[in-house]
């Protein structure tokens, strides 16, 4: 899956053909990734891929689990300040490993090839592609809703993947053409959910100032709470799922200017705005809707909407449809550069690991990436595959903790821009161990799949990294002919100094 069968052959960095023949781009510009991602993008790459549908849609997760509105506040406050430690370890882990990639760069460094083969194998295979698919489907579906008002039932199912299809190629295309296209579609539609959530909490705080506070009052806000520590920790869960997103910006490192000082800004100004948007968006529910209608709704955004907006409630459906619609652009974006990395460090095809001559975009892995998720759009229920890997996505950030922990032990003298407080890596370590151990002890079957799915990585990657070299010649010549015509038809090239 390396560059060993282009090797010597005519191909080299892109020569084979009518494409750009050497490594440098129009204007004699060299053929990279260019760090064009400045703070503002990263601050609204973060809060875009964070903010999906989830807050809007069914943050009641966490309620259901601890059975009151006062318990609910402090687990989402808690939720939020975990994950702002977590970003900020990887801050350092982001600083002192300049990689593109995330946890894999990071797994790939402290534990060698196989590990993180295997991160890269079930996010390529699973992870991204589903969850993107997910997301493009809960998109096409609020964009289709005001069209049947009280009647989402009779929604055609193929008229909402339609859309959700042409939701995940548009942005495909989009991020093909420009880094500052993407970027640019991420702001705007960061600041559309943004403006919504700003609405939704504003209309709390008049309904706060009106009195109506009856559920948020101390007397009523702790009633029926749970004393079970598992729905507890459950509860926790099910809010640190909805942060999910939080380490994203590690995945790109390479395109951002500064990242030294930028990557820290944005994780210190992202993660205590969403965790502050998201206590307050809950704060701003219970003022209108009573427990039970929060705890039984599917859709509590749009209950919230009906009760107070009224012929206006339609805006909240169109609000989740562009916040999902931004939470895809973020996850083409960051995803397809995982691949891109992959490819880079011998794991996927080397035509993964080429860019454009002209516009400096991975465009073959953002192709890839997007017929992956086409893949899954039309194949029935994705949501199943997602919950066989929570616990996973748990282990591997663990290990790239412990990766960190081990270095700073390892190599004390290593120059680390950005460095936290020992505390705070050791306890998110635990911290993410508690999770993977709670997840396998409460879903043991759905735990034990997803390791077994993870397992058939290891088969792939003996034939297709390890020993390839003892690929038969005509496989060999095979890739090289299909990379040669790809390569011609993309205009595209390696990275210089790949």
């Amino acid at each position: 899956m390396s560059k060993r069968s282009l090797e010597g052959k005519e191909v080299g960095n892109g020569d084979a053909s009518s494409t750009s023949g050497s490594s440098e781009g129009v204007g004699g510009s060299k053929i990279i990734l260019k760090q064009r991602i400045t703070l503002v993008n990263a601050c609204a790459l973060i809060v875009g891929t964070i903010i999906g549908s989830g807050i809007f849609i069914s943050p009641v997760g966490v309620y259901r689990e601890v059975q009151s509105v006062g318990l609910s506040l402090i687990v989402w406050t808690i939720g939020g300040f975990f994950s702002t430690i977590g970003a900020l370890c990887y801050a350092e882990l982001g600083t002192t490993i300049v990689k593109s990639g995330g946890d894999y760069a990071y797994i790939r460094e402290f534990y060698g090839p196989l590990p993180a083969f295997l991160r890269l194998w079930i996010a390529l295979l699973i992870i991204r592609p589903t969850s993107q698919a997910a997301i493009a489907l809960t998109f096409s579906f609020y964009l289709v809703q005001p069209f049947f008002p009280n009647c989402s039932e009779l929604m055609p199912e193929s008229s909402i993947r339609l859309f959700a299809a042409i939701c995940l190629i548009i942005l495909s295309l989009v991020n093909c053409l420009s880094v500052r296209w993407a970027t640019r579609v991420q702001d705007v539609f960061t600041a559309a959910k943004l403006l919504a959530l700003a609405i939704i909490i504003i209309i709390g705080i008049v309904q706060i100032f009106q009195g109506n506070t009856k559920y948020l009052e101390p007397q009523a806000a702790f009633k029926g709470t749970t004393t079970d520590i598992g729905k507890i920790v459950l509860a926790f869960y099910n809010s640190l799922y909805a942060y999910g997103g939080w380490n994203y910006l590690n995945f790109v490192t390479e395109e951002m200017k500064d990242p030294y000082k930028n990557l820290p800004r944005a994780i210190m100004i992202s993660l205590p705005l969403v965790s502050f948007i998201y206590v307050m968006a809950n704060v701003a529910y219970f003022t209108v809707l009573s427990p039970t209608e929060f705890g039984i709704s599917n859709a509590v955004a749009v209950l919230f909407g009906d009760k107070v907006l009224g012929v206006m409630s339609w805006i909240i459906p169109v609000f989740v449809s562009l916040s999902c619609f931004g939470s895809v652009n973020g996850s083409i974006f960051t995803s397809s550069r995982l691949f891109f990395v992959g490819a880079r460090e011998g794991q996927l095809p080397n035509i993964l690991a080429m860019i454009h001559t002209k516009n400096f975009t991975p465009v073959p892995a953002i192709i890839f990436n997007c017929v992956l998720s086409l893949l899954y759009l039309v194949s029935g229920d994705i949501w199943s595959l997602i919950t066989y890997f929570s616990f996973f996505n748990w282990l591997c950030v663990g290990m790239a903790i412990l990766g960190l922990l081990h270095w700073r032990y390892k190599y004390p003298e290593l120059e680390r821009p950005v460095k936290m407080h020992i505390a705070l890596p050791i306890t998110f370590f635990f911290a993410a161990a508690f999770l993977v151990i709670m997840a396998v002890y409460a879903a043991p079957k759905e735990c034990l799949i997803g390791a077994c799915i993870v397992l058939t990585g290891i088969p792939v990657y003996l034939i297709g990294v390890r020993y390839q070299d003892k690929q038969p010649q005509w496989m060999d010549n095979g890739m090289v002919r299909g990379t040669i015509a790809i390569q011609t038809m993309l205009q595209v090239v390696f990275q210089e100094g790949a």
